[in-house]
């Protein structure tokens, strides 16, 4: 791993992310009437995709809603513009990872037969609509009966399992709004993050945005590598990365299988895993380091495994360490949509070793891993606590697996496994140790704690559910 060019500058990179703050800045106030000094905003992002097939259109859409007359169809135009950009600093940042790990390069991806077929035109128009308002009004000028015209749409859309994937974004991000209602009042803006979820919503709503990436059925073998575990106030996600060999010899693949399920707020820590490891038996098998032996298990382009528990089995076992160093460097990942194409979403699994750890006054109390000369900081804050696995242990650790990410203007690493030296003798410690079951006496404790409060939930909703 050559960790010297993570912090290599990346030419165009900080040009792009201007460009992209600077339309962001214009969302605050509205796209109705933009200030004298939002248009600049506008022209900077008609600028940064001049040399582009989409230069005209955006010049004409920045020109027009800089004097006040943008309409629908020059709203879309600046929400491609802005994704291209980041799609373009995301495509810089894998290629850097490339070089880094030195793993052979993605492909692209393609789309599922029928993907492109039409869909219920009047809601997609009416979400459309609603998101256009919002750019009109800016972040500051949004009140919950603007919010509030997001719902009849959303109710609308949650039946049709096409358009559920817009209707859940469209949904997060109404709650979120109204929940800063008036935004007159707002102290502060998360600007970069309502213009993400603005701009990827807005073009979802677009015929053929939505299609879903071609599907594979895969048989061969499974090699986890560890768990990312997401936790909302009320759902749940566990993400299993892996090594995928194909029973037919050739190239091994990074890909991902998730498992998703709604959760009370009060069940929280390894309380998780109750709720999760009724829907994939792969949790127990990373659990119990184990492979995993699949027979025609559908695989996306995009490198995620549809998970069915008929199509897999456990195998022998497999040290997640054993395959980093083994099977990792030689798995190529998997390509990434043109609407995924963001900075927020790179994660690659990378194993790092031979590292020292600089001094805790020095950075604050932060983790930062001294590797080969290149400070490389430990995002802690995304260490679960469904697990064994803390800052502490990153700390005294000697090698980590972990996913490498990218976030405000640095990568960062977020530990999915360590090995550390106990009495002469190396230790694995895994976020996802627990995630089938443990007999560690504090992971037994909070996975009791859960199961009283679980228990005490599903009560509840019995007796309100036969009155």
């Amino acid at each position: 791993m050559r960790a010297d060019l993570l912090l290599d500058e990346v030419e165009g990179l900080d040009e792009a992310l201007a460009a992209v703050d600077g339309f962001d800045a214009v969302l605050v106030g509205g796209l109705l009437r933009p200030q004298p000094a939002q248009a600049v905003g506008l022209s900077g992002l008609a600028d940064a995709v001049a040399g582009t097939p989409l230069a005209s259109r955006v010049a004409e859409a920045a020109e027009k809603t800089s004097a006040g007359g943008g309409d629908e169809g020059h709203f879309v135009a600046l929400a491609a513009a802005r994704t291209a950009l980041l799609g373009s600093v995301h495509d810089a940042l894998v290629a850097r990872v490339d070089e880094v790990t030195g793993r052979p390069v993605a492909g692209t991806v393609g789309a599922a037969p029928g993907a492109g077929e039409d869909r219920p035109g009047n809601l997609l128009v009416a979400a459309h609509g609603w998101l256009c308002d919002l750019a009109r009004a800016g972040w500051q000028g949004i009140d919950h009966e603007l919010v509030g015209g997001a719902a009849p749409v959303v109710s609308a859309m949650l039946p049709d399992p096409a358009l559920r994937r817009l209707a859940t974004l469209l949904d997060g991000f109404a709650a979120e709004l109204a929940a800063c209602c008036p935004g007159a009042a707002l102290e502060r803006v998360p600007v970069r993050r309502w213009a993400d979820l603005w701009a990827r919503a807005l073009l979802l709503t677009l015929p053929g945005a939505a299609s879903a990436p071609a599907v594979d059925a895969v048989s061969g073998r499974l090699l986890p590598l560890g768990v990312d575990v997401q936790e909302h106030a009320t759902a749940v996600q566990a993400q299993v990365h892996a090594v995928f060999e194909p029973a037919d010899g050739g190239a091994s693949r990074l890909v991902r299988a998730s498992v998703s399920a709604p959760k009370p707020d009060t069940v929280v820590g390894a309380g998780l895993w109750q709720l999760l490891r009724p829907h994939m038996s792969l949790l127990a098998a990373v659990g119990e380091g184990r492979a995993v032996e699949l027979d025609a298990m559908p695989l996306t382009a995009e490198g995620d495994l549809l998970w069915d528990d008929a199509r897999a089995r456990a195998g022998e076992p497999a040290d997640a360490f054993t395959t980093a160093r083994v099977a990792l460097p030689a798995a190529a990942a998997c390509a990434v949509s043109p609407l995924d194409r963001h900075p927020a979403r790179i994660a690659v699994p990378v194993l790092v070793e031979g590292y020292g750890v600089a001094d805790a006054e020095e950075v604050a109390g932060e983790v930062v891993l001294d590797v080969a000369g290149c400070r490389l900081r430990v995002d802690a804050d995304r260490v679960p606590a469904a697990g064994p696995l803390t800052p502490g242990a990153v700390a005294s650790s000697g090698a980590c697996l972990g996913l490498l990410r990218w976030d405000a203007g640095e990568f960062l690493l977020q530990p999915l496994a360590v090995e550390r030296t106990v009495r002469g003798k190396p230790v694995a410690v895994h976020a996802g140790a627990w995630a089938g079951g443990t007999t560690d006496k504090a992971g037994v404790r909070a996975e009791k704690a859960a199961t009283d409060a679980v228990t005490v939930l599903r009560e509840r909703a019995g007796r309100l559910l036969r009155k």
